[in-house]
């Protein structure tokens, strides 16, 4: 073993190359780990991994001793292709285990997040598609959140060009309405016709009636929002909003996921005083929020956790937090009340256990990680999984392998994180599920919005808002 001589890699390479080095791994991993030239922290999974890795040697090792005969030469060519496997993946594995990247440490999820078996709605619709319609094709790259205003008859958005669009209701006509000069995420109306905007870049902003935008807060506590992201506002005037992480912006938000840390936090602004006050913190990449018809609390998303929780604003339980739903059969991102009993909690993807259903995977998946864009095209095959159960779980499971895909990303290629099988689910008042929309076609739909008989919904990953004809959905009583 030596270590690596270039500038700011701190790689631990080991050779090996014979059967008897082979079966020397467990020991070489625990010298490593012990040396006072490489101080690292070895998760109970890594020594696991390794051990198994071991393991498996001494029975390949085993099959080829004088005094026990070969059964077959097929059990030979299995003992020399495991060896050949060990060979590949023990310095791989314990190279992973043994890097510490500079501002990267992944985590081990907390106790209560559940990989387990997610809440089901009563009533699920799993093909929207078919019964969507476009508006504003071509005119409204990836509409995040919606905002709607009665009176006027527009539907806003933050788009990803940094424009806030409003489209006419039910015309479709789309109007540049104002620019923030960042990425607009959550969007709400304010009392005065106005509108408040949750900008990934800039901070909590707000756009008056007549176009200008004024930054409102961008910092609290002396940490400055790095991706600003939910938001509402009380009947009082008092905004609520998020910040998915205060390490990571929005261009890096695949990191917070991969590092599972709770960076994000839960804040309010009061306009008469312009105070920031953090009111939850420690949330595993904060999102979307809602304030609750009564004003007493409001819920709001947690991504990496996939739950919801509600904050008590008054009463006996003011400033206290409780579950409201968890285990949501996908990632949540916006939140919003209809106002007629139920919350539409968008999941940008959604998570299904493996079905027996199968189906074409797409012909290529696009990526984007450290500021690379690419594309990888797919072998035309079929799988029996649906949405994100492998790829993410796998992921979530260890933060070794949530290592190993930033190492892939940082210094070899840009690692594939596009997430399909995106949906919403509604829930009552009680965080009790009541119906779902899904399809396997909808990609990274992160805001739903009830306006009338029509369901509206935007994704990252369109040009155009959609928009469900609830009264004629076969799930809507």
């Amino acid at each position: 073993r030596k270590q690596s001589t270039s500038p700011g890699k701190q790689m631990l390479y080991l050779y090996i190359n014979t059967e008897a080095s082979a079966l020397k791994v467990h020991t070489l991993f625990t010298e490593a780990a012990s040396s006072d030239k490489c101080k690292v922290s070895l998760p109970r999974h890594v020594v696991r991994a390794v051990q198994g890795l071991t393991a498996s040697a001494r029975r390949s090792s085993s099959a080829r001793c004088p005094s026990q005969a070969p059964s077959s030469a097929m059990a030979t060519g299995l003992g020399v292709a495991a060896k050949a496997v060990l060979l590949v993946l023990a310095p791989v594995v314990i190279s992973v285990a043994l890097y510490s990247p500079k501002d990267f440490s992944p985590a081990e999820l907390p106790p209560e997040h559940s990989f387990g078996p997610d809440v089901s709605a009563p009533r699920h619709d799993a093909r929207v598609l078919a019964a969507s319609e476009r508006i504003g094709e071509g005119l409204l790259p990836g509409p995040e959140d919606l905002a709607y205003d009665a009176a006027g008859g527009w539907l806003y958005t933050g788009c990803a060009d940094g424009w806030v669009r409003r489209v006419s209701v039910p015309g479709g006509d789309v109007e540049d309405w104002a620019y923030t000069g960042g990425r607009p995420l959550g969007v709400v109306l304010a009392g005065d016709g106005g509108l408040v905007v949750a900008d990934a870049d800039k901070g909590l902003l707000k756009v008056r009636p007549d176009k200008t935008v004024e930054m409102l807060t961008d910092a609290a506590e002396g940490l400055k929002f790095a991706l600003t992201d939910g938001v509402d506002i009380a009947a009082d005037g008092t905004i609520y909003f998020t910040d998915a992480s205060y390490k990571y912006s929005l261009a890096d938000h695949f990191l917070d996921v991969l590092e599972a840390r709770p960076h994000g936090r839960l804040m309010s602004f009061d306009p008469s005083t312009r105070r920031t006050s953090v009111l939850a913190r420690d949330l595993y990449f904060a999102n979307g929020v809602a304030v609750a018809p009564d004003q007493d609390s409001l819920i709001f998303c947690e991504t990496v956790m996939r739950r919801c929780s509600r904050y008590h604003i008054r009463g006996d339980k003011a400033g206290t937090v409780e579950s409201f739903i968890d285990s949501l059969p996908g990632l949540p991102d916006n939140i919003r009340y209809n106002g007629e009993g139920r919350y539409w909690i968008a999941l940008s993807a959604v998570r299904t256990i493996l079905q027996p259903k199968i189906f074409a995977l797409p012909p290529h998946i696009s990526w984007n990680l450290h500021g690379k864009t690419n594309q990888i095209a797919l072998p035309a095959m079929r799988a029996c999984v649906q949405g994100r159960t492998l790829q993410l779980d796998v992921l979530m499971w260890s933060p070794l392998v949530r290592k190993l895909v930033y190492m892939v990303g940082k210094y070899v290629m840009a690692v594939p994180q596009g997430l399909r099988d995106s949906g919403t689910m509604s829930v009552a008042l009680n965080g009790e599920p009541a119906t779902m929309y899904t399809d396997p076609g909808l990609a990274l739909a992160t805001g739903w919005l009830k306006v009338g008989g029509y369901l509206y919904y935007g994704s990252l990953a369109s040009s155009y808002i959609s928009r469900v004809d609830l009264t004629k959905s076969s799930i809507e009583a």
